[in-house]
């Protein structure tokens, strides 16, 4: 007999998670990274919990400070896609038995620069000591007008699909971390390697798009993946054209020395670049946000009727080899 197939992230939540929420309007059903809380009158509080575990998502001998930066980065690039103002956040934090207060100092100087960076403050946790690897959580709260934070599922067929800044330069940069990227400079590769170690998410973009976007997300997962979640919640198929995806200088000297690369281009994750739905009418309006935000949007594809994401070049149908990151 077969070994029966073990389910993944998303089934999983679907499965076991998603009915504990029902009940919940502000949960989503589980099908978006961040929860809507009535805060006041005024405001919703848009809420996003992440962990990072060393040696899965970040390398295990980083600095302690891009420890930090990195754990509470990850979490404001799903505020910035849920259109919020960061506000708070709390701290688990996870200490491997052999842990040291100098790390610790570090740690605790990179969070202490990006909330200075950022507007946030701490304003709770946990600390344990754990036989396992080194693993932060953090859950942030953003503030947001009532009823107006975004999520995957208010696409429409028509929408035009968008993306920030540059996509690849995160999964590229963990090669070049790994010594494992040939035909770039070194200072490419430098590039190409603070783009994984330290992401840089869109909070000053997010907001603005209020009033702009259908539906966001941000690009953790992988391009191809995180578009087509909006899709999947939109219950839409989206198609996204290869040769209009935006990349760094770094990237594109990547893929012209090794093509293949194409998939961890489109599929590798930790980008933290916003993808963002918005119908054609709305266009003037996001590229005024952008311009506002001093961030570069490029149009990539089109959310149409049906399921599933349609990748092409050349304005012909390809072959998608790697979707996105899988946690399972």
């Amino acid at each position: 007999m077969a070994p029966r197939r073990r389910i993944g992230e998303f089934e999983l939540i679907a499965r076991y998670f998603a009915p504990l929420a029902r009940g919940f309007d502000g949960a989503g059903g589980l099908k978006s990274d961040n929860a809507f809380l009535p805060a006041d009158p005024r405001h919703d509080l848009v809420v996003k919990t992440d962990t990072i575990v060393a040696g899965v998502h970040f390398l295990a001998d980083e600095r302690p400070e891009r420890v930090g930066a990195k754990a509470l980065r990850v979490c404001l690039s799903d505020l910035a896609a849920g259109g919020a103002t960061p506000f708070v956040y709390q701290l688990s934090l996870a200490l491997p038995a052999a842990w040291r207060e100098s790390w610790i100092t570090g740690f605790a100087k990179g969070l202490a620069a990006d909330q200075r960076r950022y507007g946030v403050v701490l304003c709770g946790g946990d600390t344990v000591v754990t036989p396992g690897p080194l693993t932060v959580t953090i859950t942030a709260f953003g503030k947001v007008a009532r009823g107006k934070g975004l999520g995957r599922d208010r696409a429409r067929a028509g929408d035009e699909l968008w993306v920030s800044g540059t996509v690849g330069d995160g999964a590229l940069g963990l090669l070049a971390a790994r010594g494992q990227l040939r035909g770039i400079t070194p200072r490419q590769g430098a590039s190409l390697e603070e783009r994984y170690r330290l992401p840089q998410p869109r909070s000053a973009l997010g907001s603005r798009l209020i009033g702009i976007a259908s539906a966001t997300t941000d690009v953790s997962d992988g391009l191809l993946a995180d578009a087509g979640h909006i899709a999947e919640a939109s219950r839409l198929a989206v198609s996204v054209e290869r040769d209009a995806v935006p990349l760094s200088a770094a990237a594109r000297a990547a893929v012209a020395a090794e093509p293949k690369l194409w998939a961890n281009v489109l599929g590798g994750g930790d980008d933290y670049e916003l993808a963002i739905a918005i119908p054609p009418r709305k266009r003037a309006g996001l590229l005024k946000a952008a311009h506002a935000a001093g961030i570069e949007v490029t149009r990539i594809g089109r959310f149409v009727r049906g399921a599933g994401v349609q990748l092409t070049i050349g304005g012909r149908p390809a072959a998608v080899t790697r979707k996105g990151y899988v946690h399972f």
